[in-house]
């Protein structure tokens, strides 16, 4: 697929891009358009037609072809413009989905130092907002800027057929009135941008007295937070009143125009009447087409005014999402094979993160195939890092990581993470079925392995007592569950996922010492014959492992067998005498 972020500074092409993929359906509506538009400004010509056959009297004979002439022409102009908007339908919203859809495989290919630095919700509205700009600009550009452009044009190409003086006068008239009510719209922006902020303040207020109502209540701060609310919407009434007026007098002022215009012109195309430079129809052409193009330059002012701001916009939103991926597969990279167990070795890594704080300098570190290692230390010694690195969600600046040998940065990004398991101490779950989460760790799966993985993470007691068990839908991020039932949903999806490298990152830390016994069971059969990095805080989760690596500021500070470590000292015993000293007190 073609890479995005060529268009992070370029909102034409980017709009170019779509409309190639759907051109046959766009050529549609541009020609109906262009149809309806020119047999709507023809139709003043064809009651042109008319009112000089009515004006030879009955004897001419050219009446009634003269009016099929003009309902021939109503009827395409209609014809048309159904045309027209039934495609656009069909097209336009095609359009939007087809924007959402690649922004947001763009969107995850980002790494997550792009989303640390972003807020979800405006990224995710930001894609909306996107198609929604671009589906408001395609809309206005057909229906709103391109009709009064091409009427104006015909029609001051038929006045010419009248008086080609009066048909530049005209054209001069049109651009003159377009442009002064475009600086007058445009200098109305901040009004219109002010009354759009109080009203989001509005919204913003309501929302924030609803969600603390409880608050509000237990301080009987009712009355006080009326009088604040009525001041809040007493401030964006006044921005919408100002908004509103300001309107009121682009109107009044093209109106003003508009009738002063007019009238210079019948009174141009009456003395040409009473001099005979002109038949009756060519009097009501002039008329009718005159107004037809000084009614024009207002909506025409006003959608070139939406459309420019929606382009503004647009272009913002781009700038933000489009933005180049910092990590990218390899030209050359192949798949990592998914191998029972894993070696991984750290061959002299440094690294630092884009704000510029350095973790690691000279790390090194070989881990053999099926061994369990658990990794403890202070806060910031560099343990969650090595989880971030293991998964290539960061480019190491110095030195490689390992797998079997591969050079992570020289496989997949895909394969690489296929072949690891993530257990986190936050656990991140749809509003989904729990069938669906658990699932998620290998989504052919059948309903049989689904309930085997769940059983042997010990959720099925808890699963079966919810009134539509593996139906149940979790909620928001699985709010309707508690944490440590969250917590055993993810050792079922990583037990299903059964990939030979198994990261856990404090997964029994939201466990009592009942359910904690038993996930430990179950992750030691999970646990055979993988390679196996833990994170805890609890040393008694890693007293069956094989190994205990102890960073401190991004160094080993001890590598060994717990049993070993405990005998040794160090930080490792130091941990151990508080959790004694701690199980000691809980117990008393």
């Amino acid at each position: 697929m073609e890479e995005l972020h060529h268009y992070a500074n370029r909102p034409f092409a980017f709009v170019g891009r779509y409309l190639r993929r759907r051109l046959l359906p766009h050529l549609v509506i541009l020609f109906s358009v262009l149809g309806a538009v020119s047999f709507s400004v023809s139709t003043d010509w064809a009651l042109k037609g008319v009112v000089d056959s009515l004006s030879k009297g009955p004897a001419s004979g050219h009446v009634w072809t003269a009016l099929i002439v003009l309902i021939a022409f109503i009827a395409a102009d209609n014809l048309l413009w159904r045309v027209a908007a039934l495609v656009g339908a069909f097209t336009f919203v095609g359009v939007t989905g087809d924007i959402r859809r690649d922004l947001f495989r763009h969107l995850t290919g980002h790494s997550p130092s792009f989303f640390a630095d972003r807020q979800p919700g405006t990224l995710a509205s930001r894609i909306t907002a996107t198609s929604n700009a671009i589906f408001t600009v395609e809309n206005m550009a057909t229906f709103n800027v391109m009709p009064p452009c091409v009427a104006a044009t015909l029609s001051i190409l038929y006045i010419g057929t009248v008086n080609l003086t009066m048909a530049l006068v005209l054209a001069g008239i049109f651009g003159a009135v377009v442009l002064l009510m475009f600086k007058m719209a445009s200098a109305g922006k901040p009004l219109h941008h002010d009354f759009a902020s109080k009203a989001a303040s509005v919204d913003g207020e309501m929302v924030d007295l609803v969600g603390n109502m409880s608050l509000v209540r237990a301080f009987s701060a009712f009355r006080r937070e009326q009088h604040r609310f009525e001041g809040t919407i007493g401030t964006e009434m006044r921005s919408r009143r100002s908004s509103l007026l300001y309107l009121e007098k682009l109107r009044i002022t093209h109106a003003f125009l508009t009738v002063v215009s007019i009238l210079g012109l019948l009174y141009w195309v009456i003395k040409m009447w009473e001099a005979g430079a002109a038949t009756n129809g060519q009097v009501v052409l002039v008329t009718t087409l005159g107004i037809r193009i000084l009614a024009a330059t207002r909506d025409l002012a006003v959608a070139l005014v939406d459309a420019t701001q929606h382009t503004a916009r647009l272009s913002e939103a781009l700038h933000t999402l489009l933005q180049p991926h910092d990590l990218v597969d390899h030209p050359e990279a192949v798949a990592l094979k998914g191998e029972t167990g894993a070696e991984m070795t750290f061959d002299h890594v440094a690294f630092k993160y884009p704000d510029g704080r350095s973790v690691f300098s000279d790390f090194n570190l070989t881990i053999q195939p099926g061994q369990s290692v658990g990794l403890v230390g202070r806060s910031g010694g560099g343990k969650s890092t090595l989880f971030s690195l293991i998964q290539r969600f960061y480019e190491v600046g110095t030195g490689k990581i390992l797998i079997n040998g591969h050079d992570i940065t020289l496989v997949t990004q895909e394969s690489l993470r296929e072949a690891i398991t993530v257990v986190p101490q936050d656990v991140s779950m749809f509003h989904r079925t729990l069938r669906e989460n658990i699932r998620y760790g290998r989504p052919d799966a059948s309903d049989e392995d689904v309930w085997k993985a769940a059983d042997a993470a010990h959720c099925t007691d808890f699963i079966q007592a919810l009134p539509e068990g593996f139906d149940t839908i979790v909620g928001d991020r699985g709010v309707k569950l508690s944490g440590g039932q969250r917590q055993r949903i993810a050792i079922a999806r990583a037990i299903l996922k059964d990939s030979p490298i198994l990261l856990l990152d404090e997964a029994t830390s939201a466990l009592d010492a009942e359910s904690e016994e038993a996930i430990r069971h179950a992750l030691a059969n999970l646990m055979k014959g993988r390679t196996v990095i833990a994170i805890a805080h609890r040393l008694s989760t890693l007293k069956d492992f094989d190994r205990i690596v102890v960073l401190d500021d991004g160094r080993i500070a001890q590598d060994g067998s717990p049993e070993m470590l405990t005998h040794k000292e160090g930080f490792y015993r130091e941990l151990m005498k508080k959790e004694s000293m701690s199980m000691s007190l809980a117990a008393a």
